[in-house]
């Protein structure tokens, strides 16, 4: 992998925007390179002190997507979140050096950057502004996860998967008041995110259809109204 081992690969990634690129470089020469198929454990909150999914390097996606999910002990899957190129995942335990506290898997074949949590305290020490981003990250952090424990604690399940619907359509982007969710999102993965279950997920889908909230498109969905959808979400919080 050496062509990736560079300051270019790292561009890509958010955090690292308006870094030199004698920095860059020094960054990409600290950081170890992986390159993973798909639906593979990157992460592991059950791994075992010593190996490298308990260690607390900080992973950068240069390439591919990982999803950011807990298990029960029956084996149910409660999943926080996707990550695309681009975005960063295992910081907190870099932080406080403490486990694990999910499990990241590849989506598809991807390539990583690890960087060590002496590296990445370094880096937080010598860069503000790469400081200041990791403090706003964490920040929207904890605000998406304070507004999931209410929506899990308050909502029934059709207005979590409203909320869950709007938060994919911002993350995607919204033109002209209209999302387009692609690829489509799967019934089941949805279904974990919401604490529910694929077969209600389908039919609150079929719902959302009908009103004209969605509509589906070959390996796509399309928020056709990101307003609305939004203000039905606020009015259900309120």
């Amino acid at each position: 992998m050496p062509a990736l081992r560079s300051s270019l690969a790292l561009r890509t990634i958010e955090l690292f925007d308006g870094l030199s690129d004698s920095r860059l470089e020094q960054l990409a020469q600290a950081c170890t390179w992986h390159a993973v198929g798909a639906r593979q454990p990157l992460l592991l909150r059950s791994a075992e002190a010593g190996s490298l999914q308990a260690e607390t390097e900080v992973f950068f996606i240069v390439s591919g997507s990982v999803r950011v999910a807990v298990y029960s002990a029956g084996g149910r899957q409660v999943t926080f979140r996707d990550h695309g190129a681009g975005a960063l995942f295992g910081d907190l335990a870099a932080i406080d050096a403490g486990p694990r506290s999910a499990d990241v898997h590849s989506l598809e074949p991807s390539v990583v950057a690890s960087l060590g949590r002496t590296g990445f305290m370094a880096l937080l020490r010598d860069e503000p502004l790469v400081a200041e981003r990791m403090l706003r990250r964490l920040a929207a952090l904890v605000r998406q996860l304070s507004d999931r424990v209410v929506e899990l604690s308050t909502l029934p399940v059709s207005e979590r998967l409203r909320a869950e619907l709007l938060r994919l359509a911002q993350e995607a982007g919204v033109t002209d008041n209209i999302a387009r969710l692609e690829p489509a999102p799967l019934h089941a993965p949805l279904a974990s995110r919401i604490s529910t279950n694929r077969e209600q997920v389908t039919r609150e889908l079929a719902v959302l259809t009908r009103a004209g909230l969605l509509r589906k498109e070959a390996g796509a969905w399309v928020v056709t109204d990101v307003e609305r959808l939004a203000r039905q979400v606020s009015g259900a919080r309120a």
